[in-house]
């Protein structure tokens, strides 16, 4: 019995001897993919746990440079300012594919509006500003719009969600260009403040005539409709792991770093308000032992993770770039 007892007490001390935790932080926009792959990874190794806080792309990138944590999240790449204050090299390594959209609660219509960037634009900066406007109406004939203020909902935090729609915004829209511009945090025309896509995808629920960007599976999750949005080449579509892959798929070359923008690609079937997500890793860990875990569930989000992807509505790296995503793991130690 006693024997049975000094086993049994073994058994349960030794996973707690090895055990490592990883500390991460950042966006949101990818977090119910992250969350899926960290309780994955953790199921195959028990002895590694993984924990993420989702505070936004800006937090995220500040706790990288701050050192706080062993990996950070991105859906805005660093600026080469940012990249210079590091105190190690930083990599970007691209995890999934996302769409943002333009989420909506517009009393007595439930289908599918559809928007040109004129008409996005223009509600953002606060020049359309009831449902019923030319040019919203014009788009959705046979769509009874109500005569509802528009109240728009943005994100209250640095947000990698508002850079890829600023970054949309800004390449369509001369006046938004000149004005707000693109970036995390931007001084917003008009509107309310959310905290995360679950605080922007809240709001928009409970408030009649709002809109707001939220990233494709926050929708999905909270039955929240959303628009159809017409692209560069002049089409309406609708964000779709198809649409968003045709998007990479259209979109510039891959740059060696990563840091690459593909909103407002050219594509025919490409979902306009598409982007890549990040993870920032430091190259060189303070501890060699969590750098060695790093790599090693990086190299399996590359091969396992992606097969994931498409049940939580992020579509997976496009193949060429999965084959350079694993080349440059190989430089995290």
């Amino acid at each position: 019995m006693i024997r049975r007892l000094a086993l049994l007490c073994l058994a349960l001390a030794v996973p707690a001897l090895g055990q490592t935790t990883l500390n991460g932080a950042g966006a949101t926009f990818p977090y119910p993919m992250y969350s899926k792959w960290f309780s994955e990874y953790h199921k195959a190794h028990p002895e590694i746990e993984i924990n993420y806080q989702p505070i936004g792309s800006g937090g995220g990138i500040r706790q990288v440079l701050a050192g706080t944590v062993d990996f950070g999240g991105s859906d805005a790449t660093m600026s080469d300012e940012q990249l210079s204050q590091a105190k190690t090299k930083i990599l970007h390594i691209p995890t999934v594919l996302g769409a943002v959209v333009p989420a909506y609660n517009i009393p007595g219509v439930s289908g599918e509006v559809k928007f040109t960037s004129q008409a996005l634009a223009g509600i953002f900066l606060g020049k359309i500003t009831s449902w019923n406007d030319p040019a919203i109406a014009e788009a959705n004939p046979g769509v009874n719009f109500p005569n509802q203020p528009i109240v728009v909902i943005h994100r209250s935090d640095g947000s990698g969600t508002s850079f890829i729609f600023t970054d949309y915004l800004s390449k369509i829209s001369p006046d938004w260009q000149g004005g707000p511009n693109k970036g995390a945090s931007v001084k917003w025309p008009v509107g309310l403040g959310g905290k995360g896509n679950e605080g922007v995808a809240g709001m928009i629920r409970q408030m009649q005539g709002a809109i707001g960007y939220i990233e494709l599976i926050y929708a999905v999750q909270n039955k929240i409709p959303y628009g159809i949005v017409k692209n560069a080449a002049g089409d309406f579509v609708k964000a779709s792991l198809e649409s968003v892959t045709a998007a990479a798929a259209s979109a510039p070359k891959m740059p060696a770093d990563f840091r690459v923008s593909i909103t407002n690609a050219p594509g025919k079937d490409a979902y306009p308000i598409s982007s890549f997500t990040w993870l920032l890793i430091p190259a060189q860990s303070k501890d060699a032992a969590k750098g060695k875990i790093i790599a090693d569930f990086l190299n399996w989000m590359v091969n396992d993770g992606q097969k994931m992807t498409a049940d939580l509505t992020y579509a997976p790296l496009p193949d060429n770039v999965a084959a350079k995503v694993k080349e440059a793991i190989k430089q995290v130690h």
